[in-house]
């Protein structure tokens, strides 16, 4: 167990023999009156890499000197430019090259995964997930299922939070998937939940839900980039995440699709689109749809090379770090260090923070949520006049998400101190 102090010294000297210390230098930290800014929300838009904007005036450049031959020529022909990707995606969730494959946005390639997965027959109907699941999920799955002709209110099975609790416990998800079991057509759920930041039990789940025979996928927007993950090993059915979160590849960046090998031969039942077919004789332009091997074969239409230049380049970052073993090793320490220093202000102030994420690192990743007692919304603008860059979500929670790739414990470090500021300044307001 690690022994903390709440010294900026300290904090100084965690960073000095930070190993990883060097990729901080890699992005562009937004600054206020000349000074940076303390980012903690990755989980929401990672930072820019300085590499970025060198990727894309690389693809410029081709666009300029080659026009349309860019598709067939150059050092990284865009008409196969996705499986420069694919190598490092395929490391960053555990996964085979062939499994993985950067493509459109995160709900789209959801409801392409539903096609394919969700296949309601006899008794078999219903899809088990999370109550209060990432919006845009709840609303993919709602109108997924209408699509099909059912009611989401009889079809949809949500596990909700025991009363009073902050996380789901594992026996009661998988107390629900066995007791469900002949009703279920498909589970498919956040991998690490949005808001409390827990990581739920992946493998599991996905170990229960395939002994009763029902396919499993897990939206991994808050997971990938930020903690280990095996979908292969885990046996996992299909993943989707974005990349515009942990893994900095910009706002709205092209996101990715995990499809395990063990489907890849079956004629699956799909949307599809030109870019999903087989390359070989995509240019043959003939009727009846043939897929590409593998994840490729879920892709739609041209891919947008100018994002996933930058999500080449972004990626390229995790693969110099070590991969997300070595930054997960500091990811635990920077996270560690943020819980003692706000477990430090609830002891000289009387608790005025809860925590809502899991106080066993396993169960979570680099975001912490927290629980103000009384003005939560004036310390949040409080923190932000202060330089300190989190999230905000009603009714009266914090997010703050220190990355490993280029946040610092002297950051860290700050929050507790503009913490300590603010209740050393408000004790007449809160006598907790």
């Amino acid at each position: 167990m690690t022994t903390y102090l709440n010294s900026l010294d300290y904090a100084r000297y965690l960073d000095e023999t930070d190993e990883l210390r060097h990729f901080r230098a890699e992005f562009l930290v937004p600054e206020r009156d000349g000074q940076p800014l303390t980012y903690l929300c990755g989980n929401s838009l990672g930072l820019q890499p300085r590499r970025a904007r060198q990727a894309l005036e690389r693809e410029l450049m081709s666009w300029q000197q080659r026009g349309v031959e860019g598709w067939f020529e150059g050092d990284a022909p865009w008409l196969s430019y996705h499986r420069s990707c694919q190598e490092p995606l395929a490391r960053l969730v555990g996964a085979r090259p062939a499994e993985v494959c950067p493509m459109n946005n995160l709900t789209v390639n959801l409801h392409l995964m539903l096609t394919t997965f969700y296949r309601p027959t006899g008794t078999r109907t219903k899809i088990l997930t999370l109550a209060g699941d990432f919006p845009s999920d709840q609303y993919a799955l709602e109108t997924h299922v209408r699509s099909r002709g059912l009611d989401p209110a009889e079809v949809l099975v949500e596990v909700p939070l025991r009363a009073g609790e902050f996380h789901w416990r594992e026996a009661d998800l998988l107390q629900v998937l066995d007791q469900q079991a002949d009703t279920l057509a498909l589970v498919v759920m956040s991998g690490l939940h949005y808001y409390n930041g827990q990581v739920l039990p992946m493998q599991a789940l996905a170990q229960k839900a395939r002994a009763l025979g029902i396919p499993v996928g897990f939206d991994l927007a808050h997971a990938v980039g930020n903690v280990p993950l095996h979908l292969h090993h885990w046996d996992v059915d299909f993943a989707v995440w974005c990349s515009y979160k942990y893994l900095n590849a910009g706002p709205g960046g092209v996101a990715g699709l995990f499809v395990h090998e063990k489907h890849h031969k079956a004629q699956a039942p799909r949307l599809a689109g030109w870019w999903g077919y087989d390359e070989a004789r995509r240019f043959e332009m003939t009727q009846g749809f043939v897929p590409m091997p593998g994840a490729a074969g879920w892709q739609l239409s041209t891919p947008a090379i100018l994002p996933l230049a930058v999500h080449r380049a972004a990626l390229g970052l995790f693969e110099e770090a070590g991969g997300m073993e070595r930054l997960r090793e500091k990811s635990l320490r920077l996270t560690g260090y943020l819980e003692f220093l706000l477990q430090d202000i609830n002891q000289r102030y009387g608790a005025p923070i809860t925590l809502m994420t899991p106080p066993r690192a396993e169960e979570r990743g680099c975001q912490l949520s927290w629980l103000v007692r009384a003005e939560g919304k004036v310390l949040f603008d409080y923190l932000g006049q202060r330089g300190i860059v989190g999230d905000w979500r009603e009714p009266n929670c914090i997010r703050l998400a220190p990355a490993p790739l280029y946040n610092t414990f002297e950051e860290v470090w700050r929050v507790g101190e503009a913490l300590d500021t603010f209740y050393a300044a408000s004790r007449p307001r809160y006598p907790f």
